[in-house]
């Protein structure tokens, strides 16, 4: 009785066995036939069969030249991306520290408003008034070398042509002698970090001259730091 069911199963499983491969012999032919099919509507209208390859190797070229052309567009893109990629981490390095570093140029003014509420004399007149203009010089000085490290460079552009994207005009000053829109002034120095302004300078400028100042040279680029 187990016998006659083993060879049951057996028998059972050699006619799915079977069926599979007949299912798939069927798929394959009509896979080829629809190929045949395809290549004999190319083949419509050639008459010579040189002709027909002649016209097949064309369009292989064809899609080979287009296979190219998107490879390429996609090495672009791809080249593009990393570019891309690159500048915005050196930006993000560069100003994610703008707003602590506008912070910190209003210690310094303040620090420059304190020394300069110092009578002229007076500290020469106090050692312990001396001392403490010194160590609040020092410590400006000290602040102002920490930012440069970090790419905040002071702009102090006396003699230049005014330039809105790094400097505010104050007020004017009439002179006929000197270039028109020249600055004459700095009542505040400016401040840039990398390539963007920082703060800019203010200035009073010249107004009547002859013509313009020059355009200035190593100048940062215009654009406003965020942060």
């Amino acid at each position: 009785m187990t016998d006659d069911k083993q060879n049951d199963n057996n028998g059972e499983a050699a006619d799915l066995a079977a069926k599979r491969q007949a299912e798939a012999a069927a798929a394959q032919a009509a896979h080829e036939a629809a190929l045949a099919a395809e290549a004999g509507d190319r083949r419509e209208g050639f008459s010579d069969p040189v002709a027909f390859l002649s016209a097949e190797l064309d369009k292989m070229e064809a899609e080979k030249n287009e296979a190219n052309d998107k490879a390429l567009r996609l090495v672009a893109e791809m080249d593009n991306l990393r570019k891309r990629t690159a500048r915005d981490v050196h930006d993000a390095r560069t100003f994610s520290i703008a707003g602590f570093a506008r912070d910190m140029l209003e210690v310094s003014d303040n620090l420059r408003r304190a020394l300069a509420a110092v009578p002229d004399g007076a500290a020469e007149a106090d050692p312990g008034l001396k001392a403490l203009v010194e160590g609040v010089e020092m410590t400006e000085r000290a602040m102002l070398n920490a930012l440069e490290k970090h790419g905040v460079k002071k702009i102090s552009p006396k003699g230049e042509k005014f330039d809105p994207n790094l400097h505010q005009a104050m007020f004017e000053v009439p002179n006929p002698e000197v270039p028109n829109n020249t600055v004459l002034e700095v009542v505040q120095e400016g401040f840039v970090i990398g390539e963007r302004c920082l703060r800019p300078a203010m200035v009073g400028v010249a107004k009547g001259g002859p013509k313009e100042a020059p355009k200035p040279e190593g100048n940062a680029e215009a654009g406003q730091a965020e942060g």
